[in-house]
């Protein structure tokens, strides 16, 4: 990576810190489900300084995307759920749009994405939850075949009926906590997710807030079961904060975590928990998989997933927001867990 670019990336995401969108009819979505199509430029290495290292801390680089499309909407691209096939997802962009499409492979590398579908997040009344003001959507996990949405600002949870309705579906917002109001404004819901049948808190939804404090410094964090609420604190370190969550089955919490600061620049790593550490106001920690910085090809890294490929491996899915900027990538990243 050039000083050049390397300063323009630095610069870019100063500005974008400051920015937030005040009204909801200058937010990109498209009216209706629509498709598009997406251009995708191959990443062969992950290492911009070494091309032929392929080994990173726990995860092993498989191949990556750098994504673009001429529609209007495409971008923003805040979480992914990663069917377990490997091959089809679904995603939400920050401006409140579905993604949906296909991974294509070559070689167990990613190689480009096909019948790729934009629609507009609706509402319980059908229409679109980002033309009240709900747009902020940041985070996505599936629970009992339902899709669940946090939406940051308005502190909400939504749930569709996607397997059923698909892009047409409309969003049911699910009782919160009342602390929920309470958090650090634009610094909440960027993780959600929902550990299956055999892990602890199996069908319980987990949120641990992007960078809403306690007293003691750490983030806020919660487990949301039924009419019951488990508040637990999540160790802060090293001046991360979290941008998304997944669970890497049976009983792991995988935090994924961004940094930036004019002096460090722009940094992400993925952290290890297990789930079991989880209780009534603990505060857990866990170690790191990979920690990575500009000298590798990240960018704003906002969503991750998991899936079981055929070959048995474990795929680690990464995605980023581009704020709509020009001067940052959506970018698609997989990696294979090859280390405890």
């Amino acid at each position: 990576m050039t000083h050049a670019r390397r300063h323009w990336l630095v610069a870019g995401a100063v500005v974008l810190a400051a920015v937030s969108f005040a009204f909801a009819d200058a937010l990109r979505y498209p009216a209706a489900p629509i498709r598009v199509q997406v251009d995708a430029t191959p990443i062969t290495s992950f290492d911009n300084r070494d091309p032929s290292r392929t080994r990173f801390g726990a995860l092993e680089f498989r191949g990556g995307l750098v994504l673009s499309s001429n529609h209007p909407a495409f971008g923003g691209i805040s979480a992914i759920h990663v069917e377990p096939d490997g091959q089809h997802f679904i995603a939400i962009t920050d401006q409140g749009s579905w993604l949906r499409g296909r991974i294509a492979y070559q070689d167990r590398k990613p190689i480009g994405i096909t019948d790729a579908e934009m629609a507009p997040i609706l509402g319980s009344n059908g229409r679109p939850l980002a033309a009240r003001g709900w747009y902020d959507v940041e985070s996505l996990t599936e629970r009992d075949g339902m899709f669940y949405v946090g939406i940051e600002r308005v502190e909400q949870i939504v749930r569709f009926d996607y397997r059923n309705e698909g892009l047409l579906a409309r969003g049911e917002p699910i009782a919160v906590p009342p602390d929920f109001k309470t958090f650090a404004y634009n610094k909440s819901l960027e993780c959600l997710t929902s550990p299956p049948a055999g892990s602890p808190h199996a069908g319980d939804l987990i949120t641990v807030t992007e960078r809403s404090l306690d007293s003691a410094g750490n983030l806020r964090s919660f487990v949301l079961a039924g009419n019951g609420v488990t508040r637990f604190s999540t160790k802060r370190t090293d001046d991360f904060d979290v941008s998304d969550c997944t669970i890497l089955p049976p009983g792991d919490l995988l935090l994924l975590e961004r940094r930036y600061s004019p002096a460090r620049g722009v940094a992400m790593r993925i952290r290890r928990i297990p789930l079991a550490d989880i209780k009534a106001d603990a505060i857990i920690d866990g170690r790191s998989l990979i920690e990575a910085d500009l000298g590798y090809q990240i960018d704003n890294m906002e969503g991750i997933s998991v899936h079981r490929a055929e070959s048995g491996e474990t795929i680690i899915t990464l995605v980023s927001d581009d704020n709509f900027s020009v001067i940052q990538r959506n970018l698609l990243l997989q990696f294979a867990l090859v280390g405890d």
